[in-house]
């Protein structure tokens, strides 16, 4: 079967980088939903506890009951509790959701500061923390996400601003945080409370040089096995629609690893692996095919250098990789 190796000592440098940043671990929330962004949940997890990470960010309740004992806060992003729970914390993004909360539930509020997508609109605030003292939840931190951290587009310096006047007008006591992993890597001096890093930690984050001149790691490794190997002659084709014609004497292999584990399909006809393999014709739905007879082959080590093939982010193509793939931390 295909497998998934998970660089530890790539993860830790990257976390040493991004701790220089914030001066303190204790600030480091690490995003773990999506099943960590395809890298798995539990082995992230597992990691970032021996790292000494205290804080993480899920997409739901399942997510953090399976890793709550892992940290000492987890903040859920787009989930409603069945039940308060200490080490648990809910986002609230909607007004109209508050009712929905149990009471004791610990809750941070999302603002709105110009992505218009989750969040209540500054002119809410007042009367969202009002009912929420009503339905008796514990309101702890107000936050906020970027649409354009990694862009240079006015956006990132509008929503900044938009969120230091809401940090001014907002009662005391409470906590801030604003900051993904570009912008943090944008920030001069961070001083809030916590960052919420995903795509930095698993390196694979892409921002400009004039932000950001360093480089972190992809910690996320690839293997196919073998199934089978033939050789064709001049002419002959392999796969669905015969995409791929040989012009001359070639061994191809096919793999165990296709559309349906995760090789998305975009990349079908011009893939070539980090060892400069070639493939051959279509990806299908359980295997593809390539110009070699490696018994095991490298996919790919940099979740980066897959998404040009696909016209998409590295984001897709980490979190296409289903879960049932063997990881092995290496």
């Amino acid at each position: 079967m295909s497998k998934i190796t998970l660089s530890k000592s790539n993860f830790f440098y990257n976390l040493d980088k991004i701790q220089e940043k914030t001066r303190d671990i204790s600030k480091i929330a690490l995003v773990l939903k999506d099943n960590a962004y395809g890298h798995g949940l539990i082995e992230m997890a597992t990691l970032a506890k021996e790292y000494g990470i205290q804080k993480a960010v899920v997409r739901s309740y399942d997510e953090a009951m399976a890793v709550v004992d892992f940290f000492e806060y987890v903040l859920v992003l787009a989930d409603t509790p069945k039940s308060a729970h200490e080490k648990i914390l809910y986002t609230i993004n909607d007004a109209d959701s508050i009712q929905d909360f149990p009471v004791g539930t610990r809750v941070e509020l999302k603002v709105n500061t110009s992505m218009n997508r989750n969040g209540v609109n500054k002119e809410e605030i007042e009367s969202c923390i009002t009912k929420i003292k009503e339905q008796g939840l514990r309101l702890e931190a107000i936050f906020m996400h970027h649409s354009c951290a990694d862009e240079s587009n006015g956006n990132y310096e509008l929503q900044k601003s938009n969120f230091e006047l809401i940090k001014k007008e907002a009662p005391k006591g409470l906590r801030f945080h604003s900051c993904n992993s570009a912008a943090l890597f944008r920030e001069d001096d961070f001083s809030e409370d916590m960052v919420r890093v995903g795509i930095a930690a698993y390196g694979c984050m892409e921002l400009d040089q004039k932000f950001f001149s360093g480089n972190l790691r992809a910690i996320l490794s690839l293997y196919a096995k073998k199934i089978s190997s033939r050789k064709l002659q001049k002419g002959e084709s392999v796969g669905y629609g015969a995409t791929f014609i040989a012009d001359g004497a070639v061994v191809v292999s096919n793999y165990d690893f296709g559309y349906g584990d995760g090789f998305l399909r975009a990349c079908s006809g011009s893939y070539k692996t980090p060892e400069d393999v070639k493939i051959a014709g279509r990806i299908s739905m359980d295997n593809s095919s390539f110009l070699t007879d490696k018994e095991s082959l490298l996919i790919f080590n940099d979740a980066r250098t897959v998404a040009p093939y696909a016209q998409t982010i590295s984001y897709e193509v980490l979190t296409s990789l289903k879960s049932y793939i063997k990881r092995e931390i290496v």
